[in-house]
């Protein structure tokens, strides 16, 4: 089994060309990988769910569905895949085009196993990543909905860099009182310092914006 693949994580290749596939299936089972093979780009949305992790393979030139129109709809749907696209060179604007609107990466037809490989590799640690960011996010977000009303107007206060008397005297309570509150907010989010409290929660909120 190749030592950074994850348990979670598939490699999912989009490809209409049979024997691209099946060479790509090989390739990638030969080096320990899970691999799920999908014809068109319609099979594998039907396939697709938020819990997906690992990578996608697609083809940019395919009948009916094109590659690029795939990831666009993946992107619609939130889709966090990193994805790779295979491309002739006449495809390579495409390509180039598609790596501003977020894709991960592409490589060129023909090209070498250990080329596709070592895209592979970074992509797989893009989506490890990123799994990461969506799990702190996730402990952040249950940790904000333990907070009280109260506890959740200081703490707010307190991230835009308020102190503590401009606190007490915008929430018309004591200094006392902002100062239980403040301890209450730094346990509950499970935050040693006041930067530790600040990044998670600019965080979240940028998680939840994008």
């Amino acid at each position: 089994m190749n030592p950074s693949n994850d348990a979670q994580q598939v490699i999912y290749v989009v490809d209409d060309d049979e024997a691209m596939r099946d060479s790509m299936h090989w390739l990638l089972e030969g080096e320990g990988y899970a691999v799920a093979c999908f014809e068109s780009g319609e099979h594998f949305l039907a396939a697709w769910h938020e819990g997906m992790r690992g990578c996608l393979v697609l083809d940019v030139r395919m009948p009916e569905m094109s590659g690029l129109e795939l990831h666009e709809l993946l992107s619609q749907r939130g889709s966090p895949l990193p994805v790779i696209f295979v491309t002739g060179h006449g495809d390579v604007p495409m390509a180039v085009a598609a790596l501003q609107r977020g894709a991960c990466d592409f490589i060129e037809k023909p090209f070498h196993n250990e080329d596709l490989l070592s895209r592979i590799r970074r992509a797989l640690a893009v989506d490890c990543q990123n799994a990461q960011r969506r799990s702190q996010s996730s402990a952040v977000s249950r940790r904000l909905e333990q907070l009280t009303l109260r506890e959740r107007e200081v703490m707010d206060l307190v991230v835009a860099g308020k102190l503590n008397k401009q606190i007490a005297d915008e929430l018309n309570i004591s200094m006392k009182t902002v100062e239980a509150h403040r301890a209450r907010v730094m346990d509950k989010m499970g935050a040693r310092t006041l930067a530790e409290l600040v990044r998670a929660v600019l965080q979240t909120e940028g998680e939840n914006s994008a």
